[in-house]
Formats: structure tokens, C-alpha cells, sequence
């Protein structure tokens, strides 16, 4: 009898296959257009902006001038910015009118708020003119604010009407978005009362009237909130979409999940880039030079930091003359304390992005990295000492490791949440710099512990 086999997870079909890359290749290699066509039409435009940036620039060049006609507004918007004024330049103007006036007005604001001002007239060029006065609005608002975010096709509908007025208004419009999930109810003075869901709106009876049917989640977004805190709203509240006001709470937009969610990934990036000091410029198409500049300061400041912490050792040059097997034990010290502080400092960083960690609960949560860290510490101290008695011979050297570990672990685990929220007081980006005193703190602490103590048991 056969045992059964375990059945084999399918491979998740979200990425570039080799073979389809190496069909790819071939056809930009060949100039068969209609064979680049062919691989490229099952493709989602996602996956197509990946392949774009994935490129070399020379090769972006040659795949663009087989491509270039099938370049639509979606494939455009999802190229990532960094290289989308790139492919425009080397676009026909007509195929990027073409795939400007298919865009929504967000993803034509996010599209050209970088761009210098001649570039901009060319593109808004291309729009009808309620298109360009929308987008011309939006780019009045300030830089990363709900304004620059939202869309300025909404779909409304006065408070009063029923479910019958509603649906036969939509059939009626030949303007609606491709994508919506809210019908916003709206006063005389346009200002939103309430929204509707598209799956009440159909599985209600004709005679119901709209407000009958809002939703208990309804808020409304300033146009002049900042982004980061749009995000976390949808994700703390679970929005799916949400109008946008003015100064005077009159509708003006509304900003749907799918750009709430890229925000909150871009700041989840950015954090994630700025605690290894790494420009969050920098992407996987950089070339050497441009790589190098970028990381070049941090490396700079990191070497800076570090001769603290050699200035530290310099000053028990005589202990370690008298024992040099001090020499071979100090990084197990500030490496130890440097991946304690790593730990503490992620989660410190973690919990000020998510708003979690506030002044309300800081003193509970700085208390609480105090005693995890005394804890760890004499767990670690135990081991040591005992390591130092067996395997050194020597009980007072693994008392020393044992003691400069407890402090060093203290050391790490305060300075990790307390770098990051004195930071944040200050109002600097935690995730930038934190990094950098952290490691400081734990490496000059660990040499001068051990290095102090073993001047005072053991010389």
C-alpha cells in the first residue's frame, strides 16, 4: 500500500517566470515586436512595470521602442517613479496623451507633481478640460497632504433620494470611475453626510431612501491632512474609501484604499531603508556610482562613531597589555549589546509608526525594556561566567563578561526605545538616526563595562 503524498504547494503565479523572461529577452534581442506583444499580453500591467524597471537603461531603451504603443495609463502609473520620467522621455507624445487621459486624476497628480514645470504643461496638455481643472486643483494642496492623494471623480447623490433614483442615475452616467465602492450622500451645500455601499444600494428595495442605509463607519478626511495619517486611518478604522473636504467641508474628493495602502507601504519602506541608513532613494536599477554616493555619508558618520568607541579602548591600553585575552572577549560584550539594541530600537520604531507607542504609554513601555533587559542580561551573565570558569579557567573573568553584559543589556534595551522617542519629540524621523547612536551606546558601553571592571577585579 502506498502512503499518500503530501500534496505540493503550487507555485503563487505573482512574479516574472524565467522562461517568460528568457522569451522576453529573445524578442528585444530579435526586434520582433509582435513576439514581445504576444509574451506580454497575459501579463497584468504590474507585472509589466517590474519587468520596465527591472532593466538596464540601455535595455529599457530597446524594449520601449518595440513597446512603446501598448504603454497605457495603467502600466504608466504603476511604474515606479524613480525611472516613470525616464520611460516618458522616451515615449511618442501621442501614445503618452493617449495613456494620460485613461488615468484617474490621483494617478496623473501623482504622475507629474515631480516633474519641472514645462514637463507638467505638456501633460496637462493632453487632458479634456474638467480633467485638467481637476488635477490643477488637486496640485494646489500642499506636498503629501489627502489632497495630492485623492481623486477627484466622486460619485454623489443628494441625501434625500432613494434607492430607484440612485440606480437609475448610475445607469444613466457615463462619466463614473472604473473602480468605486461608496455613493456619497451629499447636502444642498455639498457637503457629505453619509455614504452608501454598492452592495446595500443593489440588495435594497426601490422605495428605501439612501440615508436609511449609510454606514456607521462614514468619517470624513481633510484635504490638508497629511497622508501618513490618511493611512493610518484606513488601517486602524478599516476604511474602504473616504470623502475628502475643503477648508469649508465641502466635498472636493475622495481617496479609496488601494492609495491608502501604497502610502502606508511606502512609509513601512522608508522606515525600513532609514534604519539601515540606506537612502530611501535608492533602488535595485541604481547603477554602482549612484549606490555608492547614496550610502558614502552614513558610512562617513558610522566611521565617526566608531573611533568613540576605539578612544574608549585606547584608555586601557595598560589592562590589556597585562591580559590580552581581554582583546578576544570584548567584541562577545558590544556585539551581544548591539543586537540588543537592534531588537528594542525595531520595535520602538515599529510601535511610533503604528501610533501604538505614545507619551501615554511611554513610561510603561520604557519600564518594561528596562526590566527585559535586566533579565536578559543575567540570563546571559550566567552563562558566561560559567563558560569562563570551564573553558578559561578563570571564575573572575567570567564574572566581568557576566557584569559588563548585565550593563550592556540594560544599556541596549533603554537606548533603543529611548533614542527613538527622544527623537520623535524632537520632531526628527526615529527610523533615520536612531540606528547610528544606538550602536554608539552599546559599543562604547560594552568596552568601557568590561574593560572597567576587568582593570578593577582583575589587574
Amino acid at each position: 500500500m502506498t502512503e499518500p503524498r503530501e500534496a505540493e504547494t503550487p507555485e503563487a503565479d505573482f512574479h516574472l517566470t524565467r522562461q517568460g523572461l528568457e522569451v522576453i529577452d529573445k524578442a528585444i534581442d530579435d526586434g520582433d515586436g509582435p513576439a514581445l506583444d504576444a509574451a506580454l499580453e497575459p501579463m497584468h500591467a504590474a507585472d509589466i512595470a517590474d519587468l520596465i524597471e527591472q532593466l538596464t537603461t540601455a535595455r529599457r531603451r530597446e524594449f520601449l521602442q518595440l513597446y512603446s504603443g501598448e504603454i497605457d495609463g495603467e502600466i504608466l502609473s504603476e511604474i515606479d517613479e524613480s525611472i516613470r520620467e525616464e520611460v516618458i522621455e522616451q515615449l511618442p507624445d501621442e501614445v503618452v496623451a493617449e495613456a494620460v487621459r485613461e488615468m484617474d486624476s490621483d494617478d496623473v497628480v501623482d504622475l507629474i507633481e515631480d516633474m519641472e514645470a514645462p514637463e507638467q504643461q505638456a501633460i496637462l496638455a493632453a487632458l479634456d478640460e474638467s480633467d485638467r481643472a481637476a488635477v490643477e486643483r488637486s496640485l494646489t494642496w500642499p506636498e503629501y497632504s489627502a489632497g495630492r492623494l485623492m481623486q477627484s471623480e466622486v460619485v454623489t447623490a443628494p441625501e434625500h433620494w432613494t434607492v430607484g433614483e440612485a440606480i437609475d442615475f448610475l445607469r444613466a452616467e457615463e462619466w463614473l470611475p472604473d473602480q468605486f465602492y461608496h455613493m456619497v450622500l451629499v447636502d444642498p451645500r455639498r457637503h457629505p453626510t453619509g455614504y452608501v455601499t454598492l452592495g446595500k444600494l443593489l440588495a435594497s428595495r426601490r422605495e428605501v431612501l439612501l440615508r436609511d442605509l449609510a454606514e456607521d463607519s462614514f468619517r470624513t478626511i481633510s484635504a490638508r491632512q497629511d497622508e501618513g495619517d490618511v493611512a493610518y486611518a484606513f488601517n486602524k478604522y478599516h476604511l474602504i474609501s473616504a470623502p475628502v473636504v475643503d477648508d469649508d467641508d465641502r466635498l472636493v474628493g475622495v481617496i479609496t484604499i488601494d492609495d491608502a495602502m501604497s502610502v502606508l507601504d511606502e512609509e513601512h519602506e522608508e522606515d525600513f531603508l532609514r534604519m539601515a541608513r540606506v537612502s530611501d532613494d535608492s533602488h535595485v536599477s541604481d547603477g554602482p556610482l549612484q549606490t555608492a554616493r547614496q550610502r558614502l555619508p552614513w558610512l562617513v558618520i558610522n566611521l565617526c562613531t566608531a573611533s568613540l568607541s576605539a578612544l574608549v579602548i585606547s584608555r586601557f591600553e595598560a589592562t590589556l597589555a597585562q591580559l590580552v585575552i581581554l582583546a578576544a572577549l570584548m567584541p562577545i560584550v558590544a556585539s551581544t549589546g548591539g543586537i540588543a539594541g537592534t531588537q528594542s530600537l525595531a520595535v520602538a520604531v515599529r510601535a511610533l509608526a503604528t501610533r501604538e507607542l505614545t507619551s501615554a504609554n511611554a513610561r510603561r513601555v520604557v519600564l518594561r525594556e528596562l526590566m527585559a533587559g535586566m533579565l536578559n542580561g543575567l540570563g546571559l551573565a550566567l552563562i558566561l561566567t560559567l563558560a569562563g570558569a570551564v573553558i578559561l579557567g578563570s571564575l573572575q573573568i567570567g564574572l566581568v563578561l557576566g557584569m559588563a553584559m548585565i550593563a550592556n543589556q540594560v544599556v541596549a534595551a533603554m537606548g533603543g526605545v529611548l533614542v527613538p522617542l527622544s527623537l520623535s519629540r524632537l520632531g526628527l524621523d526615529p527610523a533615520l538616526a536612531s540606528g547610528t547612536f544606538v550602536t554608539t551606546m552599546t559599543d562604547m558601553m560594552g568596552f568601557f563595562a568590561f574593560l572597567g571592571l576587568a582593570s578593577w577585579i582583575l589587574v
